[in-house]
C-alpha cells in the first residue's frame, strides 16, 4: 500500500509502499476513506513529542472495514467505521470505572518478537496513534474503531474520528459546561472550534472567541461564538474579564502553549475551570498565580475530551444530520495523498481549518 513516511524530524513525509500483515485475531483492516490533517501531526513532524522512526502519522480518519480477524465480532468486511485513538482493552481499571479513554492499552499492539503490524523492505513501521491514517489502509484492533450505519461522506466521518470528538468532548464531557455559563475559547482551529459548538450544545449564555486570525475569528461566529478577540493586540485575560465582568466560568486552550494556558487560568472567575486541550511540549512548565487556588479555580486537561467514542460518535454524526453540527465548513481543502506536507505549511500559515486526504 501506499503511505506518506516520516523517517525523521522536520523533513518532508514521504510517500512510500509500505507491506502491511494479515489481521491478527482481534485485529481489522480498514480501507482508508478519509484522514484530516491534525496539528498534532505537526507536533511529531516539529519533534516537540517523540516518536519512533519511521512512523507514519495520521490519526482523524474513517474509512471501510477490508478484513477482520477470526475472533473479531463488532464489525464485518464493508462496513463503514470512524477511527479513533482512544483505544480501549475493556478490562483494565480505567476501562472498568467506565474511563476507556485513560485504559492502560496493555495488550492491544504487537509485541516485539511478532511480525510487526506495517513494515519497509524488513524495518517496521510505527502507526502514531496506533492508526497511522496517511495510507491506504490501517491495521488496527477492533476497539480503535466505531460502527456508523448511517450514509455521511468520509470526510466529515473523519473529522468526527479527532478534531470534532477532541472539541466537542472537552466542552461536554471534560467541563461539563452548565447551561447559562460564560465560555472562552483560545485558538479556533479545528478543535477550537468544536470547543465552541460543544459549549453552544450544553447552552453557553456567552462564548469568547480568541484568536490572532481574523478569518478564523469570522468562523469562530459561525460556529457559536457570541463575542471575539483579536489576540494579536494582546491583554487577552484582561480584556476578557472587562467584556464578562469579571472572568469566564470555562475557559478552553486549544493551541498547546505555556503563555495560552496560563492565559485560560488568568481569565477565570472565581470558581471557574480551564481546560487545556492543547498539546503542550514535552518539558515546558506553565506558571500560575498562587493566590488564585484560594478562589477555588481550577485547571485541568482533556485527553481526546473525555471520549466514550463509541457512544459519543454515533451522537455527533446525527447531530450533524439535525444540522445542529457543522462540519462541513470546517472541511477548507480536499487534497491527496501526495500533498500532505503542503497541508502541513496550509496549517502553519493559519490559512486553514482542516485539510482533509481523501483517497
Amino acid at each position: 500500500m501506499k503511505a506518506a513516511v516520516l523517517r525523521e524530524v522536520n523533513t518532508p513525509l514521504d510517500v512510500e509502499e509500505v507491506s502491511i500483515a494479515d489481521p491478527g485475531p482481534r485485529e481489522v483492516v480498514v480501507r482508508t476513506g478519509a484522514s484530516g490533517v491534525c496539528h498534532s501531526d505537526l507536533h511529531f513532524v516539529e519533534g516537540l513529542y517523540a516518536t519512533r522512526f519511521p512512523v507514519i502519522l495520521g490519526h482523524e480518519a474513517a474509512g471501510t472495514i477490508e478484513a477482520v480477524g477470526e475472533l473479531v465480532d463488532y464489525v464485518k468486511p464493508g462496513d463503514r467505521v470512524i477511527c479513533c485513538l482512544s483505544v480501549f482493552c475493556g478490562h483494565c481499571e480505567r476501562c472498568t470505572e467506565g474511563r476507556t479513554v485513560l485504559c492502560s492499552r496493555t495488550g492491544l499492539t504487537r509485541g516485539p518478537d511478532e511480525t510487526p503490524r506495517l513494515s519497509s523492505d524488513g524495518e517496521a513501521v510505527t502507526q502514531f496513534a496506533n492508526l497511522g491514517s496517511f495510507a491506504e489502509y490501517m491495521l488496527v484492533h477492533e476497539n480503535s474503531v466505531v460502527k456508523i450505519d448511517r450514509d455521511v461522506p468520509f470526510e466529515q466521518l473523519a473529522l468526527i474520528g479527532c478534531g470534532a470528538t477532541t472539541g466537542l468532548g472537552a466542552a461536554l464531557n471534560t467541563a461539563a459546561v452548565r447551561p447559562g455559563s460564560a465560555v472562552a475559547v483560545i485558538g479556533c482551529g479545528g478543535v477550537g472550534l468544536n470547543a465552541i459548538q460543544g459549549a453552544a450544545l450544553a447552552g453557553a449564555l456567552r462564548i469568547i472567541a480568541v484568536d490572532a486570525v481574523e478569518t478564523k475569528l469570522t468562523l469562530a461566529r459561525e460556529f457559536g461564538a457570541t463575542d471575539v478577540i483579536d489576540a494579536s493586540s494582546g491583554d487577552v485575560a484582561s480584556r476578557v474579564r472587562d467584556l464578562t465582568g469579571g472572568g469566564v466560568d470555562y475557559s478552553f486552550e486549544a493551541i498547546g502553549k505555556k503563555e495560552t494556558a496560563e492565559q485560560a487560568f488568568d481569565m477565570l472567575r472565581a470558581g471557574g475551570t480551564a481546560t487545556v486541550i492543547g498539546m503542550i511540549p514535552q518539558g515546558t512548565k506553565i506558571e500560575l498565580d498562587g493566590p488564585s487556588f484560594l478562589r477555588e479555580k481550577r485547571i485541568q486537561g482533556s485527553s481526546m475530551g473525555s471520549n466514550h467514542f463509541r457512544t459519543d460518535m454515533p451522537r455527533y454524526v446525527e447531530f450533524y444530520l439535525q444540522g445542529r453540527l457543522k462540519l462541513d465548513e470546517l472541511v477548507t481543502q480536499r487534497i491527496q495523498l501526495d500533498q500532505v506536507n503542503k497541508a502541513f505549511e496550509d496549517m502553519k500559515e493559519g490559512s486553514v481549518a482542516r485539510s482533509v486526504i481523501v483517497f
